[in-house]
């Protein structure tokens, strides 16, 4: 090979080498560009969290984010909003290509209610201008559709907007043949919470459901003693008091002896006694011997006949005399000891209280004195009173559940008297309520409430009373779904005290917060989720 053609070799793989190094660096660029794509479908904004607006005539949440899209032909034109702007009326503007609605919650005098204001190019529009349809999704709820009507300025919702105002928002507008729709959605009275932290600051889940609601009357009341057990002790027969056994205030029973008295009279009864017992038995020895000699025929039967006689009014006076002691309470074996026969025992009648004495050793006492009052205190009166306008829901036999107020005693009892006649002072009437007092809890002079249930209601939805909270000026519970919490303002109804009528706000099935519930409320606090108005 000559030289020249060396050096053409020599050129070509030069040029080829070069080549080679080219196309690498360009493959190389090539991976490392993105590539270039064309959104024809929905564009959507990263999320944001806003401010809550607060104007004259609107309010928004503190957490929300929205997006934006316009329809105009089958390939559409389509824009994105990443956060809506506030509006000349103080709510969020949704503005694509010009056309633009303004979103307002207003509620200054009347329930909240969508307010929506039209703009083209920055300028107001008649409300009639565009046809709008918004949606609002809830948790736990059916999406919320609402149609719109021209008013002065601005077109007005058909519905009310409920409480919390926490949802998304879905926006459809018509506007020149073109459809334009925005997203949108704000966070309100929530705070997310997993079933382990629940667990740990002691929630407790209940589902809302039907119930039967009993509300009660609540009267004041104070515990006495039951009037038909209580007993005057007298001592029935005059005499001197030798010693005092007993003493107001303690419990005796039935047969106990209160006091000793040596009595005068009672030595007599008994002297009497002991004589015909005597005249009895001498009288009986008589007899039987007449009846012997007359049936030997030795004395005639008139003998027999006069003995007969004597026995029977010796037994009438024998009888007589016992009768007489055994009216005093004197056992009937009557002691023959003279030193004795003068002792009488006071011994308590009935098992109870004393509540009363008026006895002292070396007193003389008459038969008529009352000595001790003692009241039985195995059942007590609660005596209630009772306000005019309340007479008519009290019956008789109707049952009432007492607590005493200053200690931790409870106990049901029956209305056993009503009384017909009001107090001129107090103008209240009184009823009564018999209760058990077998170990002595209810004692006289107690203050008590007597709770007695009115009557009995079905209700559709009920919660309990111990999972209501009160948020911003709102009676809540808060309501579980998923792991989130949400504030349901209610409408409350009848209560018994331990459950309450749902009226609005709560449907059957749905799951709440009951016990501890003020930990959530605890924890929206924390969170910072607030309400402005």
């Amino acid at each position: 090979m000559n030289k020249g053609n060396k050096g053409q070799t020599i050129l070509i793989i030069i040029v080829i080498t070069i080549g080679v190094v080219l196309g690498g660096l360009i493959l190389t660029w090539d991976k490392a560009a993105p590539p270039a794509t064309t959104h024809s479908g929905h564009d959507k904004a990263d999320s944001s969290h806003a401010p809550h607006d607060d104007h004259d005539e609107a309010h928004s949440s503190s957490h929300a984010h929205g997006h934006a899209e316009a329809e105009d032909t089958p390939t559409a034109d389509k824009n994105m909003e990443r956060e809506p702007s506030k509006g000349p009326k103080g709510g969020k503007l949704f503005t694509t290509d010009g056309f633009g609605v303004e979103i307002t919650i207003f509620e200054k005098g009347v329930p909240p209610q969508l307010r929506l204001y039209l703009y083209e190019n920055g300028k107001p529009l008649p409300p009639a201008a565009a046809r709008v349809t918004v949606t609002l999704s809830r948790l736990g709820a059916p999406a919320q559709v609402f149609s719109f009507k021209p008013e002065a300025g601005y077109l007005l919702g058909d519905q009310v907007v409920e409480e919390p105002h926490s949802f998304d928002m879905a926006i459809a507008a018509e506007h020149k043949s073109r459809t334009f729709r925005w997203g949108y959605s704000q966070i309100e009275a929530r705070v997310e919470m997993p079933d382990e932290v629940l667990k740990g600051i002691g929630v407790e889940i209940r589902t809302a459901s039907p119930a039967t609601i009993r509300p009660t009357l609540k009267l004041p009341g104070e515990i006495g003693f039951d009037e038909h057990t209580i007993v005057q002790v007298v001592p029935r027969v005059p005499g001197i008091v030798t010693s005092v056994h007993r003493h107001h205030g303690q419990h005796v029973k039935e047969g106990e002896v209160l006091a000793v008295i040596d009595s005068q009279i009672l030595a007599e009864m008994r002297a009497q006694f002991l004589a015909a017992q005597k005249r009895l038995s001498l009288a009986q020895i008589t007899f039987e011997r007449e009846k012997q000699l007359w049936e030997e025929k030795i004395s005639a039967k008139q003998d027999y006949l006069a003995a007969q006689q004597a026995m029977t009014e010796a037994a009438i006076a024998s009888d007589l005399a016992l009768v007489k002691l055994r009216t005093l309470g004197v056992p009937s074996g009557a002691t023959r000891q003279r030193g004795d026969l003068a002792r009488y025992e006071i011994r308590a009648p009935i098992s109870g209280l004393i509540t009363a004495k008026a006895i002292a050793q070396g007193q003389t006492l008459k038969e008529d004195a009352p000595i001790f009052t003692i009241a039985d205190v195995s059942t007590v009166w609660a005596q209630i009173t009772v306000y005019a306008k309340d007479l008519d829901k009290l019956k008789l036999g109707e049952k009432a559940l007492v607590r005493a107020t200053a200690i931790d005693v409870e106990g049901e009892g029956t209305i056993s008297y009503i009384s017909t006649l009001i107090g001129a002072q107090t103008r209240s009437a009184t009823a009564r309520v018999v209760l058990d007092n077998p170990d002595g809890q209810w004692r006289p002079g107690m203050f008590v409430t007597a709770e007695l249930v009115t009557e009995e209601i079905e209700v559709p939805v009920a919660v309990s009373v111990e999972a209501i909270q009160t948020l911003h000026d709102w009676s809540v519970v808060f309501g579980r779904y998923g792991q989130y919490f949400e504030a349901r303002p209610l409408k409350l109804g009848r209560s018994d005290g331990r459950l309450v009528e749902v009226v609005h706000g709560l449907s059957a099935g749905e799951q709440y917060a009951a016990g501890n519930s003020f930990a959530i409320k605890a924890e929206l606090g924390k969170a910072g989720a607030s309400h402005d108005h």
